[in-house]
């Protein structure tokens, strides 16, 4: 059957999702094909003029990051939501579907609205990429454009926006925020954003603006050097998060912790249905971004932030999906993550025996992630996710067993998941990890969910 019967078939929210994927994804290109050259704010900056700069109309909280950048802002959103300010929240990847990145009030945008702001922006894509004097729009401009549009129009009082990758030369980095927020660094996307920990800050702080406070987690001295450098070089208030309050745990069970906060300006005790000591260092960043937004003349009562923070949702972040057995899905997707999932499991689930189902893309530090996974686990399950950067589970059981890994390669993650299951004794964790895209497929299987697939013809 030729194509465009194929097309005319389609749904409005498939053809809308054709349009999208016949640019430029770099998402899905081969971190060897990766470079710094090919980010440029110059493409969305037109963009967004074209369209009437809806990015500028709303007040913005500006999240970046290498750990923790979407749980915070997701933490951010919901007490903006429960305070009863309309708020967008844009975030990337998705797990499932697309819609999930550009989010009013907790709920994904419906198809028919992504569908109809594809076709509003498509004829102004056309027109930019045949002028072409600025490089072709990609499908994260797009997706940025179609996020500030879709706020504006649905008049949203608020707009969290997390940087996709970097900071500097993000395609989001063009928003004027009430207030940036860095979450903690760590060394990821070397290939694009430098080999060392104070080139990646510099990439993170390029989201500070002139004037505006920043908000940032603790970060190792040649990073916060860095941030701070950069903060009162161009006069913007520089927050460190922990040096306003002091967070403590005070009891958890599956799927939640309470911790106490001392101050006098939030609420004494907060629940948030996320585990982890770096979930509370979350928790502490998102709770000082609220109060220099109220500083700045912005209404959040004690109870909208209790509400806000227990009603958080930010799955494949420990997320519990089995309790017999017990299997968590967790994405780790660099040795610092790889570790700090590893000690949260030691802390949080004691168990009999560890399996780890594991999956990584190829532009990740491989070998130290593998290094970090290969402690203490009794079996590891190798498998590969569906999306085109997934690294061989031959090749990635091949670096298990140099380890020393007691190891299973299985060629997809549906495959993978089953056999954990089958092997799993009672009181063992299973646990999905490594990529996203390996913790989301996992999530599919096992609570029966329907991925979108981009196999279009």
């Amino acid at each position: 059957m030729p194509k465009r019967n194929l097309y005319c078939q389609m749904s409005d929210y498939n053809q809308s999702l054709y349009k999208m994927l016949s640019l430029t994804d770099l998402e899905r290109v081969s971190g060897r094909t990766q470079s710094s050259g090919r980010y440029d704010l110059h493409r969305i900056t037109t963009l967004l003029h074209r369209l009437g700069n809806p990015h500028i109309k709303i007040p913005t909280v500006h999240v970046a990051g290498t750990k923790g950048k979407g749980s915070t802002a997701a933490m951010i959103a919901s007490i903006l939501s429960e305070q009863g300010y309309t708020t967008g929240l844009f975030t990337s990847p998705h797990l499932h579907t697309f819609r999930e990145r550009i989010q009013l009030d907790g709920a994904p945008i419906h198809p028919s609205d992504f569908a109809e702001l594809i076709e509003k922006l498509w004829p102004e894509i056309l027109t930019m990429n045949a002028q072409a004097s600025l490089g072709q729009v990609t499908t994260f401009e797009l997706l940025t454009a179609m996020a500030f549009l879709h706020f504006y129009e649905k008049r949203a009082d608020f707009q969290v926006v997390e940087v996709g990758l970097g900071g500097r030369l993000d395609s989001t980095n063009v928003v004027l925020p009430e207030v940036s927020v860095i979450t903690s660094i760590s060394l990821d996307h070397t290939r694009i954003l430098g080999g060392t920990l104070r080139k990646i800050a510099a990439e993170k702080a390029g989201i500070i603006k002139p004037h505006t406070p920043v908000v940032t987690s603790p970060q190792r001295p040649d990073a916060m050097e860095i941030l701070r450098k950069s903060a009162q070089a161009i006069n913007a208030p520089f927050i460190i998060a922990s040096d306003e309050c002091n967070v403590t745990p005070v009891s958890h069970k599956l799927g939640s912790q309470l911790i106490n906060i001392s101050s006098t300006w939030s609420p004494s005790r907060l629940s948030i249905p996320l585990l982890g000591q770096h979930q509370i260092e979350n928790a502490t960043t998102a709770l000082v971004t609220t109060k220099t937004l109220v500083e700045k003349g912005f209404d959040i009562s004690h109870d909208s932030i209790a509400r806000g923070f227990s009603k958080v949702t930010w799955p494949c972040r420990m997320e519990v999906l089995s309790e017999e057995p017990l299997f968590i899905a967790d994405g780790a997707h660099n040795p610092y993550s790889a570790k700090i999932l590893r000690e949260a499991i030691t802390k949080y689930i004691p168990s009999h025996g560890l399996i780890i189902v594991v999956g990584l893309s190829n532009d990740k530090n491989i070998s130290g992630i593998v290094e970090e996974f290969a402690k203490g686990a009794d079996l590891i399950i190798a498998t590969k996710s569906r999306h085109p950067r997934a690294v061989s589970s031959l090749h990635l059981s091949r670096l298990f067993t140099q380890m020393g890994a007691r190891v299973v390669a299985t060629q997809s993650v549906d495959e993978a998941v089953k056999y954990a299951f089958s092997e799993a004794k009672a009181r063992d964790l299973i646990v999905a990890t490594g990529s996203l895209f390996v913790a989301a497929e996992a999530r599919e299987t096992i609570l029966n969910i329907s991925p979108e697939t981009y196999d279009f013809p």
